[in-house]
């Protein structure tokens, strides 16, 4: 076990510093920002499509300011100060964390004191500004914070959720309505996510306004009998703290969830019967056009059959739209849409081999596929109803591209918008006038572009004119883009980073970088200089070969290259990855006794099986906060791709590096903070022990709290020093 002492970590850097002043490239520049590229903040768009607002810190004043900019030529008028708030608030200070206008844009709902949860909740105070007389009020006189705060439709009220119970506040009375009672810590949750369906599903706020703002359609959590876990605050008292929550594992029991529709005029609340059997999911909930009819999207727990129900809330009868199978499993999106015509609706699946946009009637009759091809639409950024259009991000030009694209509802004169190689990475405004282009590639900083609908460019709202020139001075390697050949009839793409003044006669060690989880890509033609990116650099002006690979099991490229990895997760990804390592150990220019691999979470995972299968070609592994037993982690993301272990027993048991431990001969380095709620530091302390009990060597670290991003003080310098080190040794 690595034990990292204050003058050890001293060692490591002047180490890591002695050799960056062999190179080009200073280690420093993983954290002091120099690399960093300006954006424009995704745009509050305003009614008025060509107007937005921002909070921006005025530094005469020493205070924040809300402004309404014009996006045409960034004149603004400033809305509202945190010095008005102040004295407002009585003289105490308020701070604009998050706020959301009203639908006439006549009062702001104000979020302060804002604490994270989780990955996507929060807790915060909240406050209402009237802009007509200039006044404030505080949601609530219960002096406890709330959570997923939202005006309804015509802003008289605010409803939000508190000490797990759903509320309703008056704006004009100043009162206060409790929709439920019976919420309860660990046991009864109304109107936001357990932890799963937050993580797994992407949204914690479970509650919903109707179109006319007289009912409320939230979701109910009964976690009373799911099985809880618990991590320790080793810091907080002599006697450290245990952190205790809900956490259903893979097999084990889920939360019972239900929907309810509660009416502000009768107070009374209504259980829509959704399913006799609780063991489902309600992936999502969205009202239609229509203030009785509310659409639910429920699947089975093995997420491969999918129905969309429609009910009518004044009575709970029911009907289904439409039902999906798949034989192994549906992707969940937010592209479902139902048009103002009351008449149809937009629906996003994969149901053809690819992700493609349909359009049904509302009695769930296929109207038309509107997108075509071996290719996948990513997001839907726009619809217009009048212009009868809809607009597109695919990888239709290439799974390591981005474009935006523009279709009718008849599934004619699809019109690519975007120019130039790269990603693009789209914010189009309510009435779908103008959009921001977030363009950027390889050879090519972020730029943010304004364009109109017919994608002419208006003007330029970021060009990163002064990374540019630091880039003159100091620059980064560039990647190489490769498609690699590993098996008859398919090929994989990858990046490649070469040392600087590469020279193709001598030999270099590589070290691949591996994520490679179900649908997701390290290979995208876009300018990187995170974190992460910029260690690579190090590594590169080191004298390393860097390579990434996206294997079968990532996006982009369609179904069956994405769900080959069904119900054995970590087979054909790791033959992917030791293949290309066996195709670059016969280069003339690669040390073939020199080659590695790391990763975090599931790239941790990856790497691990790697060294581990792949002992006859890898020398060394880091695995970051991996997952080493799928039976460890949660229900909804790992049943999705593995089934259950009850079901599935054979494939859990291979997917788990603990069974092949013993094949470990490389160096293996095992990073895991303990504070990690979503892969628990168990999957670490599961690994060590499987090595120790095979005599395996390895070295391992862990940080005291951290949570699965490892950050936070001087987290990350100690983290990239130690992986450095580790890698100029062992490598």
């Amino acid at each position: 076990m690595v034990k990292v002492t204050r003058l050890l970590l001293i060692l490591i850097l002047m180490n890591s510093n002695s050799l960056a002043q062999q190179s080009t490239f200073d280690f420093e520049a993983l954290f002091d920002g120099r690399y960093k590229q300006e954006t424009v903040e995704a745009p509050n768009w305003m009614n008025d499509g060509t107007y937005y607002s921002a909070i921006v810190y005025n530094d005469s004043l020493k205070s924040s300011e809300l402004r309404k900019y014009s996006i045409l030529n960034d004149k603004y008028e400033v809305l509202l100060t945190e010095t008005e708030l102040q004295k407002l608030n009585n003289n105490l200070p308020l701070s604009i964390d998050d706020y959301q206008f009203s639908s006439d844009e006549s009062k702001l709902l104000i979020q302060t004191e804002t604490e994270a949860i989780w990955r996507r909740s929060r807790l915060a105070y909240h406050f209402v500004f009237d802009f007509k007389d200039r006044s404030l009020q505080k949601v609530s006189l219960n002096d406890v914070k709330q959570s997923n705060a939202e005006f309804s439709p015509n802003a008289d009220k605010v409803a939000f959720t508190r000490s797990n119970n759903l509320f309703i506040y008056d704006v004009t009375t100043k009162k206060e309505t409790a929709v439920t009672n019976d919420g309860k810590w660990n046991a009864i949750i109304n109107g936001s996510t357990d932890w799963v369906y937050e993580e797994e599903f992407s949204f914690a706020k479970a509650w919903f306004w109707s179109p006319d703002g007289k009912k409320i359609a939230f979701y109910r959590f009964d976690v009373s009998e799911v099985k809880e876990f618990f991590y320790t605050n080793w810091t907080s008292l002599n006697y450290p703290e245990q952190v205790v929550y809900k956490y259903p594992k893979a097999g084990e029991k889920n939360a019972d969830v239900t929907i309810h529709v509660y009416d502000l005029e009768s107070k009374n609340t209504r259980q829509l019967q959704v399913d006799e059997d609780p063991d489902h999911y309600i992936v999502r909930v969205n009202w239609t056009s229509n203030s009785s009819k509310l659409a639910v999207r429920k699947m089975n727990r093995l997420q491969n059959d999918q129905e969309l129900l429609v009910f009518n809330v004044n009575d709970g009868s029911k009907e289904l739209l439409k039902k999906e199978t798949n034989e192994n499993w549906i992707e969940g999106n937010d592209d479902l849409s139902f048009l103002k015509d009351g008449k149809s609706f937009i629906y996003v699946s994969e149901e053809d081999g690819f992700n493609h946009i349909y359009l049904y009637t509302n009695n769930g009759k296929k109207v038309k596929q509107l997108t075509k091809g071996e290719w996948d639409v990513t997001a839907i950024v726009g619809i217009n109803e009048m212009k009868k259009v809809i607009y597109f991000v695919s990888s239709e030009e290439s799974p390591k591209e981005r474009h935006l694209y523009r279709v009718s509802f008849d599934g004619k004169k699809k019109t690519k918008l975007t120019k130039g190689y790269g990603v693009h990475q789209i914010n189009m405004n309510s009435d779908q006038t103008y959009y921001l282009d977030y363009y950027s590639s390889d050879k090519q900083v972020l730029t943010v572009s304004l364009f109109d609908s017919s994608g002419k460019q208006i003007r330029v709202l970021e060009s990163n004119k002064a990374l540019k020139q630091i880039l003159k001075e100091e620059p980064l390697l560039p990647k190489k883009f490769l498609s690699i050949p590993v098996q008859d009839n398919l090929r994989l793409n990858a990046w490649v980073i070469n040392p600087p003044n590469f020279d193709s006669t001598k030999s270099y060690p590589v070290l691949m970088f591996v994520y490679g989880g179900p649908g997701s890509q390290t290979v995208m033609n876009q300018f990187a200089s995170d974190q992460r990116s910029l260690w690579h650099q190090y590594l590169a002006y080191n004298g390393y070969i860097i390579v990434s690979v996206d294997n079968r099991g990532t996006g982009a490229r369609g179904v069956a290259f994405k769900k080959e990895i069904y119900k054995n997760m970590g087979k054909v990804e790791t033959e992917d990855q030791i293949a290309v390592a066996k195709y670059l150990a016969k280069k003339s220019f690669v040390d073939s006794a020199r080659i590695g691999i790391w990763g975090w979470s599931y790239g941790g995972f990856m790497s691990t099986l790697s060294l581990e299968r792949g002992a006859d070609v890898f020398k060394a592994a880091i695995a970051v906060a991996p997952v080493i037993d799928w039976r460890y982690y949660d229900t909804i993301y790992t049943e999705r791709y593995m089934q259950t272990p009850q079901l599935n027993p054979d494939g859990y048991r291979t997917a788990s590096p603990i069974y092949e431990a013993a094949q470990i001969k490389g160096n293996y380095l095992l990073i895991h903070g303990t504070g990690d709620d979503n892969v628990h530091f168990q999957n670490a302390v599961s690994m060590a022990d499987a090595l120790q009990h095979y005599n395996i060597p390895f070295q391992t670290m862990f940080y005291p709290n951290r949570n699965h991003g490892i950050y936070g003080g001087e987290t990350r310098r100690h983290l990239y020093s130690l992986m450095s080190m580790f890698i100029f040794e062992k490598l």
